[in-house]
């Protein structure tokens, strides 16, 4: 029950994050990065609470994805829209959100067809790559000065960026396998 406590507080805190963000101010600014921070937490500990106490529900499995897709996504658009991310770097965010898009499409098409495709320790480091950069570059609005933030913001976008294409294209790949092996010939 904790684990997916958790999982929802991720979800809960999206719009406190951007509606934070919004408002004049560093405490505003800082208030969001906080908030994004806790919702980052949120991931690892709702796993391990769930894998500690035997916890671990079918819930919690669709769940979790979704609420870091939606941290990630949202928070990734806002940054754009407010230009902290922009010009060639607006690619990377694209590449991002069209991965979360297409290997939840996959996800869905093949839990139609009853095949389920493991969440990799690959997927997870691509997770935290990203959460990584976010935190940076939301740093960064607090500290417009330091330009070092929004640089390795940034840089660890780009890194997120390979590790997504990476584990795109291992989901993509087991997926059509998985596809390819269930239809009858």
């Amino acid at each position: 029950m904790i684990p997916n406590l958790l999982t929802l507080s991720r979800i809960f805190a999206v719009p406190f994050i951007v509606g934070c963000f919004y408002m004049d101010g560093f405490w505003a600014h800082l208030s969001a990065t906080v908030l994004f921070i806790f919702a980052c937490a949120t991931d690892f500990f709702d796993g391990y609470f769930a894998r500690q106490w035997k916890q671990v529900s079918a819930f919690g499995r669709f769940l979790d994805p979704v609420a870091d897709k939606l941290l990630v996504s949202t928070i990734l658009l806002m940054l754009s829209g407010v230009g902290i991310i922009s010009g060639v770097h607006l690619l990377a965010a694209t590449i991002i959100l069209a991965r979360e898009i297409i290997v939840s499409g996959l996800r869905e098409f093949l839990s139609q067809m009853q095949l389920i495709v493991p969440v990799t320790k690959y997927a997870k480091w691509k997770t935290g790559m990203q959460m990584a950069s976010i935190s940076c570059l939301l740093c960064s609005a607090m500290f417009p000065d330091v330009v070092s933030l929004k640089k390795i913001g940034i840089v660890l976008l780009w890194c997120a960026v390979v590790m997504t294409i990476f584990t795109g294209a291992r989901y993509l790949k087991l997926g059509i396998i998985r596809i390819s092996n269930s239809t009858p010939s």
